[in-house]
C-alpha cells in the first residue's frame, strides 16, 4: 500500500498542470527574502572595532619633521659655536705684519700714511677689523678720493686707494699747495710735474665749500680760454680769484707780465680783445701793467697803480718744493720779499699858467717805482697832485708820476672799444 505523502512513481513520470505555479510561487518568495536583506530597516551587522593611533597621521608627520629641524638647528648652532670659538683665538686668522696688508693705487699717498691708520691692527684678528671705520680714516687723508677696505681669510687685509686729480696750484700763506676740482688742498708732490697757474684768493681756514666755488670759478675760466682749441690757458701764471665778481689773471709774457681784469663773465672774449691789442699798447705805452676789460665800451689801461693785496713771501724750502712740483720760477721770484726803497720826493706838473698856492693837503696817490718789477707788493711810492689853479686851463685833469720823465704808463689810461688807433684819456689817479 502506496504512502499518501509520498509521490508516486506516476506522479514522478507525468507532471500535473499545478507543478509550473508551484514553482513560480518557489521563485518569488526568494526574491521576497533577497528584497528583505537589502531592506534598510533591517538592523545592521555589528563591525568588527579596529585598532587606532592616538594622533591623526598627518598631525604625526608634522611632529616628525619638527623634531628633525629642530635636531639639525641644534647640531649647526652647536657647530657655529665652535667655529666662532676657533676664529676668534686661532693664531691662522691673525694679522702678524704689515706684509700681510696689501695696497694699490698708491702714487702720491705713501705706505706710511697708510700704515698710520692700519697699524694699529697688527697682531688683530682679521674678523675683528672695523673696515667700515677704517675706511673712512684713510678717505681723510688730503690724497685720497676714495678708499675700500677688504676682508681675505684666513689673515690678509687689502686696500685700493683712489688718489685725488689736481688741477691747479694754490698759494696758501707761505707756502704752494695742489688743489683739485672740488676745492680740496694736498701737498706738493715730488713723483710728478705738472703746468699749472696758480691760484690766489684761497686759504686755509676757508670752509670747502667756499673754496668748491672758487675752483668752479677756475674750472669756468680755463674751460671757456681753451675753447676752440686756442689754450689760452697756458699762457697764464697767476689767477686771482679773491673777488669773484672780478677774476684777474695774470700772463706769462714774456716783454713783461699784465694782470688782466676779465670780471665774472665772456672770459674768451675779453681775453681774445687783450690778445688783439696787445702790440699796440705796448707801443702806445712804455711800460704796460695791467688792462681792465670788464667794460662793454670802455678799456682801461693801468688802472692797478695802489697794486692788490700783497702776497706773503714764501719760505725757501717751499720755493724749493714748487719748483720740484713744476711751479714756473717767474712766479717764485715775484713772490720774494723786496726790500724798500727810498721814496722819490714828490713834485707837481708845470703847467702853461702858474698853478696858485693851494690850502688843501695834497691828494695821495701810488705809482710804481722805476727800478722795481710789478707785483702788489712793489707799489709803495707816493706822488702829490697838483695844486688848484686860479684860472681854468687847458687840462681839467692832471696826474702826478714819481721819475724823472713823465711816462703815460704811470697813469690810469681809459680807451675806448673802438677800433685801433686807441685814444687814451687821462683820469683821476686813486
Amino acid at each position: 500500500m502506496a504512502r499518501r505523502g509520498s509521490a508516486t512513481i506516476q506522479e514522478e513520470l507525468y507532471s500535473t498542470p499545478e507543478e509550473p505555479a508551484r514553482e513560480e510561487l518557489d521563485d518569488a518568495r526568494l526574491l521576497d527574502l533577497d528584497a528583505e536583506k537589502e531592506s534598510p530597516f533591517l538592523r545592521a551587522q555589528k563591525r568588527v572595532p579596529a585598532r587606532r593611533s592616538p594622533l591623526p597621521k598627518k598631525t604625526a608627520t608634522k611632529i616628525f619633521w619638527a623634531l628633525l629641524a629642530i635636531v639639525i638647528a641644534c647640531i649647526f648652532a652647536i657647530g657655529a659655536s665652535w667655529l666662532y670659538h676657533y676664529g676668534q683665538h686661532s693664531w691662522r686668522f691673525r694679522l702678524n705684519s704689515s706684509d700681510d696688508i696689501q695696497m694699490t693705487g698708491l702714487s702720491n699717498v705713501t705706505r706710511g700714511q697708510v700704515m698710520e691708520v692700519m697699524g694699529g691692527d697688527i697682531g688683530r684678528n682679521v674678523f675683528f677689523i672695523p673696515l667700515d671705520e677704517r675706511q673712512k680714516q684713510l678717505q681723510q687723508i688730503p690724497w685720497v678720493e676714495s678708499a675700500s677696505v677688504m676682508r681675505f681669510a684666513p689673515d690678509r687685509i687689502k686696500i685700493e686707494i683712489k688718489e685725488r686729480t689736481p688741477v691747479a696750484f694754490a698759494q696758501i700763506g707761505s707756502k704752494i699747495m695742489l688743489v683739485d676740482s672740488t676745492g680740496v688742498l694736498m701737498e706738493l708732490s715730488s713723483k710728478k710735474k705738472y703746468s699749472f697757474p696758480v691760484i690766489l684768493g684761497m686759504s686755509s681756514s676757508q670752509p670747502l665749500s667756499t673754496r668748491s666755488a672758487q675752483m668752479k670759478i677756475y674750472s669756468q675760466v680755463v674751460h671757456e680760454l681753451d675753447s676752440g682749441g686756442a689754450h689760452y690757458s697756458q699762457e697764464l701764471s697767476e689767477v686771482d680769484l679773491s673777488d669773484p665778481e672780478d677774476v684777474k689773471v695774470l700772463t706769462n709774457d714774456p716783454d713783461g707780465e699784465v694782470l688782466v681784469h676779465l670780471g665774472s663773465s665772456n672770459y674768451l672774449d675779453r681775453y681774445k680783445i687783450y690778445v688783439g691789442h696787445l702790440r699796440e699798447w705796448r707801443q702806445q705805452f712804455p711800460k704796460l701793467e695791467s688792462v681792465d676789460l670788464r667794460y662793454d665800451r670802455q678799456i682801461i689801461v693801468n688802472p692797478d697803480l695802489h697794486g692788490t693785496q700783497a702776497q706773503p713771501a714764501l719760505l725757501a724750502r717751499a720755493v724749493k718744493a714748487a719748483l720740484a712740483a713744476g711751479v714756473k720760477p717767474a712766479i717764485l721770484v715775484q713772490h720774494e720779499p723786496v726790500k724798500p726803497k727810498p721814496t722819490p720826493q714828490p713834485f707837481h706838473i708845470a703847467t702853461t699858467r702858474k698853478p696858485a698856492a693851494s690850502t688843501k693837503a695834497p691828494l695821495k696817490t701810488a705809482a710804481k717805482h722805476p727800478a722795481a718789477k710789478w707785483h702788489p707788493a712793489v707799489h709803495k711810492a707816493a706822488v702829490h697832485a697838483p695844486a688848484k689853479t686860479s684860472k681854468p686851463v687847458a687840462s681839467k685833469k692832471h696826474v702826478g708820476t714819481a721819475a724823472s720823465a713823465v711816462r703815460p704808463s704811470a697813469a690810469r689810461q681809459v680807451i675806448s672799444s673802438k677800433p685801433s688807433p686807441a685814444i687814451a684819456k687821462g683820469q683821476d689817479s686813486r
